[in-house]
This record gives structure tokens, sequence and C-alpha cells, in this order.
């Protein structure tokens, strides 16, 4: 008897080892990462702060490219982007401005299968000789004549709850449910549009060919105040506007428009480096008569390419020391 209870303890002992063993060998579940912190003193983008933080709601989802202060914590200051009194970061990670002129359209992107229109409203500053201006709605011309729309819609007073995004294709009004994800995928054209927020934030992306991100945002009291905008709340029109970022995939050597030459083989930007507001002028090259024409001085939709000169940004990662990189930007010295 006592045999057989010393074998059946040697059992139970070899059976709690193998479980322990099995134990250990399975992974133990992944704690979620903390999101990173940083120390920051100073005043950044719509609010002051101190001590630690992390990547504020001011700068994950309003203008990427007005933080530089975030950059260890936040998505800021990519190549592609446009937003505020037009500021664009260019395809080499230069940041300039283009302002433009009020109720005017303007060449953003010209190669030979795409062409990217942007019309700018705004309103004349007190006692200066230019407008404060921001890009309301762009127009996409790609594969073939197949015509994108993506703009803002006028409004009184801003509710962050209510679309006021428009979006087209070829004339027709596109709508997405009213739910973050919800995507909308059309074969024929390789487009596919996805709600990035609850509304007015979008991502479209055409198959082979590029990339957008598109917010609404409206110039609040408190931005008004900073820059001196003059907007209030009973001026009627907070003046919303788009924020973009753009991704190509594949652009020629030879693609111009105010946003489009930063990419190009040949392209050094006249930028001085330290400069507190560069302006890029030139606004007679890149006007256009209307928000889908292709009458600007540099256009080129349409000309001819030669496929051996096609540079596709797609194929590598590309990381520029001190800048954010990304699939799709080219950085250059």
């Amino acid at each position: 008897m006592a045999s057989k209870l010393f074998i059946a303890a040697l059992f139970m002992v070899a059976l709690l080892s193998a479980s322990d063993v099995f134990a250990k060998e399975q992974k133990k579940p992944e704690e979620p990462k903390k999101p990173k912190e940083v120390k920051c003193h100073g005043k950044l983008y719509k609010y002051t702060c101190t001590g630690k933080y992390t990547c504020p709601d001011q700068c994950a989802h309003t203008c990427m490219m007005d933080c530089n202060m975030c950059k260890p914590v936040c998505n800021c200051n990519k190549p592609g982007g446009v937003c505020e009194d037009p500021r664009f970061i260019g395809g080499d990670g230069i940041m300039f401005y283009f302002h433009g002129k009020k109720d005017q359209n303007f060449c953003l992107v010209s190669d030979s299968d795409l062409h990217i229109n942007a019309h700018f409203i705004g309103k004349r500053g007190e006692g200066m000789g230019r407008d404060f201006t921001w890009v309301q709605s762009i127009g996409v011309l790609f594969n073939g004549n197949h015509q994108l729309f993506l703009g803002a819609n006028k409004v009184s007073s801003w509710d962050d709850s209510v679309e006021q995004l428009a979006i087209a294709l070829d004339g027709k009004t596109i709508q997405l449910p009213n739910q973050e994800g919800a995507t909308l995928s059309l074969s024929p054209f390789n487009l596919t549009i996805v709600r990035s927020d609850t509304a007015n934030a979008v991502t479209v992306e055409v198959e082979n060919k590029f990339m957008i991100t598109a917010r609404v945002v409206p110039i609040t009291p408190e931005e008004s105040r900073i820059h001196n905008y003059g907007i209030t709340s009973e001026s009627g029109d907070c003046f919303a506007h788009l924020e973009l970022g753009f991704k190509f995939y594949s652009l020629s050597p030879h693609v111009t428009g105010v946003l489009g030459q930063t990419y190009a083989a040949e392209y050094r930007s006249p930028i001085k480096l330290g400069v507190a507001m560069p302006v890029v002028g030139g606004e007679a090259n890149y006007v256009t008569s209307n928000l889908f024409a292709t009458d600007c001085k540099v256009a080129r939709f349409g000309s001819p390419n030669n496929n051996n000169d096609i540079k596709d940004f797609s194929i590598v990662d590309l990381n520029c020391a001190g800048r954010p990189g990304g699939r799709g930007m080219v950085c250059r010295r």
C-alpha cells in the first residue's frame, strides 16, 4: 500500500513539474506600452505646457506641422503637409509658406498623370498688404481625367460632431457613414476612402498613385487672437479649411507645382534655413482659372513621359537626419 502511495506521489510531482514547464513556455500577455513622455517647457501650438507630457490632441489631430517641440512624441513635420496660412513641408523636408490670394486657385502638384489644384479662401489682415489665406478645397485630376473633390463647407459656428467635409468624384457626391473606419472602395478607379474620425476627416488613396489625408478645421477665437486674424464668433464665418497631408507613390523627375516642385529631381530649395517665416512667391506661375483647370504656366498634366524617368517613392523607406521621414519621401541636404 505504501509503495502505491509513493508511486502516486511521484506521478503527481511529475504532473506538477510538467505543468510548470508548460506554463513557463507560454508567453505572458504583453502589457500595453505606455505613451512616450518627454519634458516640455515653453509654448506649443495653441497652449502652454510645462513638465512631462505625451502627444497633445492639438498636435495629433490638427496641424501636424506646427509642433516642433512635440516631435519626440508626435507625428510632426512630415513632408507633403499643407496647413494654416498655407504652410508647406516640401518633399525635401523644408518648411515654407505660400500665401497665394483669397478666392483664387493655385496648382499644388502637376505631373503627366496627376494634377492637384487648391482653392484659397481668406481675409485681408488689418493694416496688412496681403491676405490671410487658407486652403478651402482641392481638386485632383488622376487616371485620365477623373476628378476628385475634397472641400470644407462654409459655416458660421463650429461643431466637431457635424460633418463639414464634402467629397465628390466626377461630379457625384460621395457620403460615408459617420463612423470611424468606415470604408468605401471604388474598384474602377482603384480608389479607397476611409473615414479617420467620426466626422470631418478622411484618408483617400488611389492605388500606386497617391494618398491624401484631409481634415476640416475652423479658425478658433483663440487662434484668431494669437495670429490677429480678426475672426470672432460674430464674424458669421469661422473660415473652415483643410489641413492636408500628401504621400506620392510615383512621380516623374519633372513634377511641378507649389508643392510638387519640391519632389523634382533637380529641385534645390531657395529657402534660407533659419528664416522665421520663409515665403515662396511666384503666384503668377501657379494660378489656374478653376479648381480642375490645368492652365497654369507650369502645368504638365497630359504631357508624355519617358517611363524610365518615373521615380517610385513607395519602394524604399528614407529618413532625414533630424526630420521625420517615411515611405514616399525624398530627403536631401
